[in-house]
């Protein structure tokens, strides 16, 4: 299932220069070294932060932690519109964002979970026997998910962190320095220094570039078109996804009524796409969607991203560590970039506050090897799945493309194998963060 392609963001700088509510619970200064800098203040970041404060009852010494973001996000007004910038968030997120304290934030009239999914290859009618659907009823849970939008996910992380006693400074950084005890960062408002600092920054991450991390990258040629729709039908708590043969067209089911689109398109299509007129792209939708949900009314303007992946080659090094999209960014057919960077920050998380009361530096490449070897086999698995999806079901010809797309059906016709891949994107199997497991 697609999601925005920035809802992995780690960077996400939604929001206004705002910076009044911030609340300093310890001094910055550089003769008073933070435990933990962490830089982006986006979900992933913000997310690291409040699961390392609110350990402090645990801990023989509190961890002093800060996050660097030089815009804070500012929560949407009640009444405004939802923001086309969603995520798709799975069990194993919805239990860390709890662990963190800020999903009772998240929940509530802008948040929609969704019941199932229909998955269908553009080679059968949306009607037929053959598409594929999950629904949560038959793996018996309440829903397959939530659709949030990232500014809220964004803003109740940072109400969790500050709460907790973090401290989010209105700064950027501008370089750092790995030192045998300490990294030493400049910022556009004074130097810092830290035992770790976790580049939460991006797939642009300045962090990855400055403690020399490198990173493979490719570009899917493709550009994905988000934007929020109204429908002739109801969603009905459903997550619509077709499969083109020159890309994905996704519907996400929205809190209102209506639905945010991701369609993942070929390049020079996608060009043609948003050089259409308003009434042009309701039309292509509408004929590309097969008609699922029926006619289809722009609700806000088209935003565009280009598609890339990025592996980093490695994740950690002495006193520096990588996570969200600074560590990796996958194709957003499978909805799982934000998933996977909560995965990230509650692993690295654990693996700081055990490394705190064993006694052990959190910023010694010993202990952040351990996170680097559990992130990326994960990582490394999932970006294998979603980018076989992309090539042989969104793209594709020949006989191997042909077996998967049967295998569509096939899946469907199989009660147990639904229930695996339910389990998958649920987030509920694999070596999972203590935060991420059932209370």
């Amino acid at each position: 299932m697609s999601a925005s392609p920035e809802s992995g963001a780690d960077g996400d700088r939604a929001g206004a220069h705002d910076n009044a509510g911030a609340r300093s619970r310890f001094d910055a200064s550089p003769g008073a070294p933070l435990d933990v800098l962490i830089v982006g203040g986006g979900p992933v970041g913000l997310c690291v932060g409040a699961l390392l404060q609110r350990a402090h009852a645990t801990l023989p010494r509190p961890l002093r932690v800060a996050v660097l973001e030089p815009v804070r996000p500012c929560a949407p007004a009640p009444d405004a519109p939802l923001d086309a910038r969603v995520s798709a968030l799975s069990r194993a997120s919805e239990r860390i964002l709890e662990s963190a304290g800020a999903w009772e934030r998240i929940v509530g009239p802008r948040l929609q979970p969704y019941e199932r999914m229909r998955v269908w290859h553009r080679s059968v009618s949306v009607r037929s026997r053959d598409v594929l659907v999950f629904d949560a009823a038959d793996a018996g849970e309440p829903n397959l998910g939530y659709i949030a939008e990232n500014r809220l996910v964004q803003v109740a992380l940072l109400d969790a962190f500050e709460r907790a006693g973090g401290m989010m400074l209105p700064r950027e950084i501008r370089a750092l320095k790995v030192e045998a005890d300490r990294v030493q960062v400049e910022t556009d408002g004074g130097r810092l220094s830290a035992r770790l600092v976790v580049g939460a920054d991006g797939a642009r991450s300045t962090v990855r570039e400055a403690v020399g991390l490198t990173a493979q990258t490719a570009s899917y040629r493709q550009t994905a078109i988000v934007a929020n729709v109204s429908t002739a039908r109801p969603h009905e708590r459903t997550a619509w996804q077709r499969f083109l043969g020159a890309g994905t067209l996704a519907f996400l089911p929205l809190a209102d009524g209506s639905s945010s689109i991701v369609w993942s398109a070929d390049a020079p299509q996608a060009q043609a796409l948003l050089a259409a007129s308003d009434a042009g792209f309701e039309r292509e939708v509408e004929r590309q969607s097969d008609d699922c949900l029926g006619a289809i009314r722009l609700l806000t303007e088209r935003h565009s991203f280009p598609l890339q992946r990025l592996a980093a080659h490695r994740y950690t090094v002495h006193r520096c560590a990588l996570a969200g999209d600074a560590a990796h960014v996958i194709h957003p057919l499978a909805g799982q970039g934000l998933n996977l960077g909560l995965l990230d920050a509650a692993a690295l998380a654990e693996v700081v506050i055990a490394a705190q009361r064993e006694g052990e530096d959190p910023g010694a490449e010993r202990a952040l090897r351990r996170y680097e070897r559990w992130r990326k086999s994960e990582t490394q698995v999932m970006a294998a799945a979603v980018d076989a999806f992309d090539r042989f079901l969104a793209h594709g010809a020949g006989p191997i493309a042909w077996l998967a797309q049967r295998g569509l059906a096939w899946v469907n016709r199989s009660a147990e194998v639904k229930r695996f891949f339910i389990a998958r994107a649920l987030g509920v199997v694999g070596e999972l963060p203590e935060a991420a497991r059932a209370r």
